[in-house]
């Protein structure tokens, strides 16, 4: 199966081959340099500010969001969530179940952000503001500097979920004034799931260590603790940390932009070739990393279906109300040009054989 999903994604050779060893012990000294080496790594590729740290957790890209709502927002903390998908929502979800008010900023599902929405939505008091830079359900690209330029008007504290739109897209920490960008294994990174990354800035470490402990597991108390000698507090997934130092290898050798230019060109093929068919694009500004379909015939899941029955292709699903109305083509992971040029000729197909 080609894998054409926005994640899990497939993973280069390298990353294969340090799958495939046993797991180390851990609380080693070498271990530790794998760690710390990692760590400079992320913040390098994340521009961010001096003095930021970034820590390792063992959960999925929404145990890292529920972590930052814990630890990084302030008990009973006024914030503001921009809602524009399912993964908009699941900030407001997190931010509501753990006592905070939340002013919405919702926007019509593929719709892009306005000052105007921000300026009549986010009350006096928000203090703290999340955003899923890239809502992976409508494949939007939230504009970032107009969110940021908002929030440094108003001193309010930037949250980014980055876990799809990092390498994807262009992700400078320092330059959005971002106190907080976390993202996963499992997307751009091309790893196998089951960790995430927190990158925290210097007032973001403060706030962090101000804040009261409300969980053991997902503490970014403890794990910055331990983090500064290399470890992580619990029993990490360690076979995805060593892939993950395998990764950032390859990307800091590469360079960061070509690996942006290579997931742009495959997402520009894609586009292209749909642009004369009867889909069109959800997101009014995408992503490189995945690209949204509206189905005028309300099928969906018969494409995704196809893709994956006579095509050996895995496209990705929308599940909920736009199950049948929105389907997505990812374009992060280790995909050759030949893969993409097969995906390109299978639509192509598809489009001949009247599913679209």
């Amino acid at each position: 199966m080609l894998n054409f999903t926005v994640g899990p994604v497939m993973s280069p050779d390298e990353v294969l081959s340090v799958a495939g060893q046993d797991a180390p012990y851990f609380r080693t000294s070498e271990f530790s340099d794998v760690v710390l080496r990692c760590e400079r790594a992320m913040l390098d590729l994340l521009h961010a500010p001096d003095g930021s740290r970034c820590v390792f957790l063992t959960a999925s890209g929404t145990g890292a969001m529920e972590a930052v709502v814990m630890d990084v927002l302030r008990p009973g903390e006024r914030v503001a969530v921009v809602n524009g998908g399912s993964f908009g929502q699941r900030f407001v979800d997190l931010c509501r179940l753990h006592g905070h008010e939340v002013d919405e900023v919702r926007l019509d599902f593929g719709k892009q952000i306005t000052r105007e929405m921000l300026e009549s939505c986010v009350g006096d008091s928000v203090t703290a503001l999340l955003v899923n830079m890239h809502e992976t359900s409508s494949g939007l690209l939230y504009d970032m500097p107009l969110i940021s330029d908002f929030c440094r008007s108003r001193g309010i504290t930037l949250l980014v979920d980055a876990v799809s739109a990092f390498i994807a897209d262009e992700l400078d920490m320092e330059q959005l004034g971002a106190d907080v960008v976390l993202t996963g294994s499992q997307k751009g990174l091309a790893c196998h799931p089951g960790m995430s990354i927190v990158a925290l800035s210097p007032a973001a470490q403060e706030r962090v260590d101000s804040n009261p402990e409300t969980c053991k597991y997902l503490s970014l108390k403890e794990a910055l603790r331990n983090a500064s000698r290399g470890q992580t507090p619990w029993t990490p997934a360690v076979s995805i940390v060593l892939e993950i130092d395998t990764r950032l290898k390859a990307i800091s050798k590469a360079g960061i932009a070509a690996e942006r230019r290579e997931i742009g060109s495959r997402a520009f093929a894609v586009r292209e070739t749909l642009s004369s068919t009867a889909l069109r694009l959800v997101a009014e500004s995408p992503s490189n990393a995945v690209s949204a379909f509206y189905c005028p015939g309300h099928n969906a899941k018969l494409i995704v279906d196809h893709a994956k029955l006579h095509y050996g292709m895995w496209l990705c699903p929308n599940g909920g109300k736009l199950a049948d109305d929105v389907f997505r083509i990812g374009h992060i992971g280790c995909i050759t040009a030949e893969q993409n040029a097969a995906l390109v000729s299978a639509l192509k197909q598809m489009s001949a054989d009247g599913l679209f």
